[in-house]
């Protein structure tokens, strides 16, 4: 089965409004270090952590905006509501790409575990090592498929925020992706 190339990801969204935005490559020993791992999706995860204060920001950017007259069409609102759904979409993109890479990752070295453990039959000491091996991604493994439950939370309460505040937001018909974003919120799915 061959594997995905790890995904490259800009933290652009997590790390504003820094000028130089830091470059992140996942490789498989980011999915094997657990540490690591967690670490990468906290960092991802603060954009949902600070919605509420995003929302105030923007809200206030887009008011300068329009007190300015730069601003584009529309309600101040609307704008800003807009402008946060687009980076929470583009965030859980992220977020969901990284976690399923590594999903794929640890699964895939479990069942090379699996297929060596097969081929050393009889070999006691190998075997245990193997074993030993197996039993260690099994534990990753878990914690890497938890994250999945862990992004639905996160997506949820970040959905919870933002309609608080943006009410009447409905993402347009002409942005499937969105739309697929948002329905999938609704129903908690993942898209």
């Amino acid at each position: 089965m061959p594997s995905k190339p790890p995904p490259t990801l800009g933290s652009l969204a997590v790390q504003a409004p820094s000028l130089t935005p830091q470059l992140v490559h996942v490789s498989p020993s980011t999915c094997h270090n657990l540490s690591t791992f967690k670490d990468l999706l906290r960092e991802y995860r603060r954009l949902d952590d600070t919605i509420t204060m995003r929302l105030n920001r923007t809200n206030a950017q887009f008011r300068d905006r329009d007190r300015a007259g730069t601003s584009g069409k529309g309600n101040v609102q609307d704008q800003a509501c807009t402008y946060i759904w687009k980076e929470l979409v583009e965030n859980w993109k992220r977020r969901e790409e990284i976690v399923n890479y590594c999903v794929n990752i640890v699964d895939e070295s479990m069942e090379e575990k699996r297929k060596a453990l097969a081929i050393e039959k009889g070999d006691a000491r190998a075997e245990r090592k193997t074993q030993a091996a197996m039993f260690a991604d099994e534990v990753k493994r878990n914690q890497v498929h938890n994250e999945l439950a862990v992004e639905k939370i996160v997506r949820q309460r970040s959905l919870d925020a933002f309609q608080s505040r943006c009410q009447y937001f409905s993402p347009p018909l002409t942005n499937a992706e969105a739309r697929k974003w948002w329905d999938a919120a609704h129903t908690q799915d993942s898209p």
